[in-house]
């Protein structure tokens, strides 16, 4: 691709005319080609984490395997524990290395490892001794993906310059939705009974994996500055920066989000929604609703990152509440009822991964957006910890009454991003 049309496609995607003020000049010079390769790569590891997806593709795998249940209950804890928790001491190893794109290539290419270590299990091995390898296989997944998030949002803030980044990874998501829509079109089809295909589809994801980490090494990345920046993983930080503390704070409500999701799937199963009751039903939800709002959060964000958190925690309450009143009205079982309010639901739901990733590079300082990243997914880590102890409680007051809880968490994850400090150049939306 010639110099002139990277540049002109990295503008329209942007929106950027002028050089970046926040970026060194070498930097500026390679924004636009380094745009484009976090966009691509960003694509691939995205369709690749649809085609993996615990919750719906090594459920399936696992049981078609024979293995025991409690495999399959531990694929989730795995999967969002094993990716969050080893953020700070990764973080600590980040900071040493002056070149940090080796960091998220290395997380890239372990995870196309893991993937390919699941193909490998699931050709020839059955019951117990396939939900062990598998598991453990998923483990190596989780802790590579780790290494991937603790840097990508320094490595970001060091190649794109602000006000461009929500874009970026907005056209990622919307990018990669397509691969994952047709993903979930097979599956609802009933393509998907063969265990082979699955098989293949985890192949292609190990691939995917692999060419992102192949394209991420070719950034041109600027050395990074590494006397003293070990300290930066100290817990110390949620102490010294009350801006940390309180978007940790925003985001760890938000978090209800993530955890509504199948709460509607029940709620819509209850009603005898038979669509729904498919777990390629929320694929092809979640894959839909990022394919329509990626790229529109990601702009939105450039502008205001936390007024993007706010909307979105208010309109995930909002199709919580209506899922709700829907059932109880008698209509969730009508064919638009529950698809609508979980597609709204989806869509909120990547507003807030837009809103989070946005706000946190570009209020971090330059040397600590590791450090910074590192301590808010620890956080968090633990927080999804304590909500998965907690589902068996959700499952006793039922599937409709936790969604009111999730709708309140939400909202007042809104009103807490509201109060969060401005960190974009542009204007708030809500001015």
């Amino acid at each position: 691709m010639s110099e002139d049309i990277t540049e002109d496609l990295f503008e329209r995607l942007t929106g950027a005319e002028d050089p970046a003020d926040d970026l060194s000049k070498p930097a500026q010079d390679a924004e636009a080609r380094n745009g484009l390769r976090h966009a691509i790569s960003l694509s691939m590891t995205k369709v690749a984490d649809g085609l993996i997806d615990p919750k719906l593709v090594l459920s399936w795998l696992l049981n078609a395997l024979g293995a025991p249940a409690y495999f399959v209950g531990l694929l989730v804890p795995i999967r969002e524990a094993g990716a969050l928790l080893p953020q700070i001491g990764l973080a600590a190893i980040l900071q040493r290395m002056p070149t940090r794109k080796w960091m998220w290539a290395a997380g890239s290419l372990g995870q196309g490892i893991a993937a390919a270590l699941i193909v490998l299990a699931a050709l020839t091995l059955t019951g117990w001794a396939a939900g062990a390898a598998i598991c453990g296989a998923l483990a190596l997944l989780a802790v590579s993906r780790a290494a991937a998030s603790v840097s990508f949002k320094d490595i970001l803030g060091k190649t794109v310059g602000k006000t461009r980044r929500g874009a970026i990874t907005g056209t990622a998501g919307s990018l990669s939705s397509v691969g994952v829509l047709a993903f979930a079109g097979l599956m609802l089809s009933g393509v998907f009974q063969d265990t082979g295909l699955v098989i293949g589809a985890i192949a292609l994801a190990a691939g995917l994996w692999m060419a992102a980490a192949a394209l991420f090494s070719t950034l041109s990345e600027q050395p990074s500055q590494t006397d003293g920046q070990a300290d930066g993983v100290s817990l110390s930080l949620l102490r010294d920066d009350p801006r940390l503390t309180r978007f940790i704070i925003a985001r760890g409500l938000l978090v209800s989000t993530a955890l509504a999701p199948p709460y509607m799937v029940l709620l819509a199963s209850e009603a005898g929604l038979a669509a729904l009751d498919k777990l390629g039903a929320l694929v092809l939800a979640s894959a839909g609703a990022s394919f329509l709002s990626s790229y529109v959060w990601g702009r939105l964000a450039d502008r205001s990152s936390k007024t993007v958190l706010a909307l979105s925690g208010v309109a995930a309450a909002l199709a919580m509440l209506a899922a709700v009143g829907l059932a109880a009205a008698g209509l969730a079982q009508t064919i638009w009822a529950m698809p609508l309010t979980l597609f709204v639901l989806m869509v909120a739901y990547h507003g807030v991964r837009q809103g989070r990733s946005t706000y946190l590079v570009d209020m971090a300082p330059k040397d600590k957006r590791s450090a910074y990243a590192a301590q808010s997914n620890t956080v968090i880590g633990v927080i999804l910890l304590a909500a998965g102890a907690a589902g068996g409680a959700a499952s006793v007051i039922g599937a409709g009454a936790t969604l009111i809880v999730f709708a309140a968490l939400a909202v007042a994850g809104a009103v807490v991003a509201l109060r969060l400090s401005e960190v974009e150049e542009g204007l708030d939306l809500l001015s």
